[in-house]
């Protein structure tokens, strides 16, 4: 098996590293990743001007390289421009998770996005807040989980979070976001957003966000296509 790995941390981000190893274990590897932090870059791209492509030595056995944009940017370098073909994307393992509705917002989940647009199954991996252990532990049992349900028969992206603490596997669909913003507007006209938590502390575990908020990972099919179908039918549909 041929994988593409990114991210949206950077290049020598400390998730990046577990991931490549375990990927490793799979078949070859490439890496594509962001010269440096592309947080909460989501789906954008450069279109406006050239960027830096860079070959680096950072892992063992692997052929890296650092790409001046953003994370779906390093996709579309990857096969668009270096003209790779791949049987997987693997996007992360993102410092913090994608939940809900926030997972619109993000440069890990929108490389596996671009991935799957450019015909390629793509697998998102968030771990918690400045810790990997569970995450690192849990990875392999997760993706036999993913591979025992045939789940990329069924969908084109799968995004997966693991909390801190937690073994148990949850087959979920996106919740609610669980973070906003407020934001202090400075004499000087400087905005300046602040991180607000919106979990409320329910229990349903056909959700992602509360499967992760309590001790349990995380497995969500995601698709491309944002068409909202109820509507489209009903829009459509013939009278008499």
């Amino acid at each position: 098996m041929r994988i593409l790995i990114t991210n949206d941390d950077g290049i020598q981000a400390e998730g990046l590293k577990y991931l490549v190893e375990w990927a490793k274990t799979l078949g070859e590897v490439w890496v594509f990743a962001p010269k440096v932090q592309q947080s909460a870059k989501s789906h954008s791209i450069n279109i406006h001007s050239g960027y830096l492509l860079e070959k680096v030595d950072i892992f063992e056995n692997v052929e890296a390289y650092s790409v001046d944009s953003t994370p779906a940017d390093c996709v579309r370098v990857a096969i668009l421009g270096m003209h790779k073909q791949f049987d997987l994307v693997v996007s992360g393992i993102n410092n913090g998770p994608n939940l809900g509705g926030d997972v619109h917002y993000s440069g890990t989940v929108a490389a596996c996005f671009e991935g799957a647009l450019l015909g390629v199954r793509s697998l998102a991996l968030s771990a918690a807040f400045n810790s990997f252990g569970n995450a690192v532990r849990n990875l392999p049992r997760a993706y036999a989980e993913i591979v025992k349900r045939r789940m990329f028969d069924f969908a084109e992206i799968i995004n997966v979070n693991f909390p801190e603490a937690g073994n148990d596997i949850c087959v979920t669909k996106m919740g609610p976001a669980i973070y906003s913003d407020s934001f202090d507007i400075l004499p000087d006209g400087t905005v300046q957003p602040k991180l607000v938590c919106l979990y409320t502390g329910t229990r349903d575990l056909t959700l992602d966000t509360d499967a992760v908020m309590t001790g349990h990972i995380s497995i969500s099919p995601l698709r491309c296509d944002l068409t909202d179908t109820a509507a489209f039918e009903s829009i459509t549909r013939k009278i008499g």
